[in-house]
């Protein structure tokens, strides 16, 4: 019998029992370590009153751009197009671009789905319901719904139009009501209380925000908007959306700027921060100061830190490569519509 047996024998119950516990508690530390270092690539990521769990970060995220079809001179140059700003703003970011065309067969659209990483609805012209736009962002926001409820976390990013199409698709009607004075004004945002605490602003910088909130920098290029009372008043939108900034058109009617989901990574903003760095046509209102700059970078990297959680992968590299927008040219679109360049597919 060991000299620490024999005293351990000699001490009293009590004694004994606090011994015992001392030893199960250095047993769990270190089992607890040695879990801790087995598991180290992952993590529990909390997303509203979800638990999404996450792995090492993908380092070469790719985001699915949703194309429209083009209208007026632009039909010229081909049948659908994305505005090459929207590219650039997600390339800036570190992020890879791949076009998602319309009218793809539903089974087209969820290997594009299950390819990508994230999903840009972008802003420009098209039927909320009944689009090819709007076809395939039905689907893919469906898509997205049941990746993110069984874990998959997969974030949606909707601006102007693609924010319009956000609350269709959640709601299931068309709440917007007409703003023809927010058709090219910049605006600064004012603030909802908490907004702090949201994903898309909890890590910006307090001068960002102050600019936000005081200076016009966000470009607002629509003439319909969705009110906050009408938001209101539709259960499935409050209950699904966090409003986390509102604006007021020349006739006193308030109406929701930016959001974010509650339970899901989808975000959609009414203005375009994209403009900020990548539109320059005069006489359009697009702020271009620094700090219009720095809340266009930061609004990017969030949103492909956020596809950077995603692992979706194309089959193969050259499937990757192949679907990349690299394999397009953009046009110089200046002088015909409000994008500089412009990238159009048939």
């Amino acid at each position: 019998m060991t000299s620490l047996r024999r005293s351990v024998l000699a001490w009293t119950r009590p004694a004994r029992r606090m011994y015992c516990l001392l030893l199960l508690a250095v047993c769990a530390a270190w089992l607890c370590a040695l879990l801790y270092k087995s598991c180290f690539a992952e993590r529990m990521v909390a997303r509203g009153t979800r638990l999404k769990r996450v792995f090492a970060p993908n380092e070469r995220p790719v985001v699915g751009v949703l194309a429209q079809q083009t209208h007026g001179n632009l039909a010229r140059h081909g049948s659908t197009y994305i505005a090459a700003s929207y590219i650039k703003y997600l390339e800036a970011a570190g992020a890879r671009v791949a076009p998602i065309r319309v009218n793809l067969t539903n089974a087209e659209y969820e290997k594009v789905f299950y390819s990508i990483n994230g999903l840009l609805l972008p802003g420009g012209g098209a039927d909320l319901q009944i689009s090819g736009y709007a076809h395939a962002a039905r689907i893919l926001y469906k898509l997205a719904i049941k990746a993110n409820d069984r874990g998959d976390y997969f974030p949606v990013w909707g601006t102007c139009l693609g924010f319009e199409q956000l609350t269709v698709l959640t709601s299931g009607i068309n709440v917007l009501t007409d703003t023809k004075s927010t058709r090219y004004v910049a605006l600064p945002l004012k603030f909802t209380p908490g907004f702090e605490e949201s994903r898309m602003f909890r890590n910006i910088m307090p001068e960002v925000v102050r600019a936000m909130a005081e200076e016009p920098i966000s470009a607002n290029v629509h003439y319909k908007s969705l009110s906050v009372k009408n938001f209101t008043a539709n259960e499935k939108l409050r209950n699904f959306y966090w409003v986390l900034s509102t604006n007021v058109d020349e006739k006193g009617l308030q109406f929701i700027s930016t959001m974010e989901a509650y339970e899901y990574p989808f975000y959609g903003v009414q203005w375009h921060p994209e403009k900020n760095q990548f539109e320059w046509k005069r006489g359009k209102s697009f702020p271009h100061s620094r700090s219009a700059v720095h809340v266009a970078f930061h609004l990017a990297d969030f949103f492909v830190t956020e596809a950077r959680k995603n692992l979706h992968a194309f089959a193969n590299e050259a499937e990757e490569n192949a679907a990349l927008i690299y394999h397009h040219a953009a046009v110089y679109t200046s002088e015909e519509s409000s994008f500089e360049q412009a990238y159009f597919f048939s």
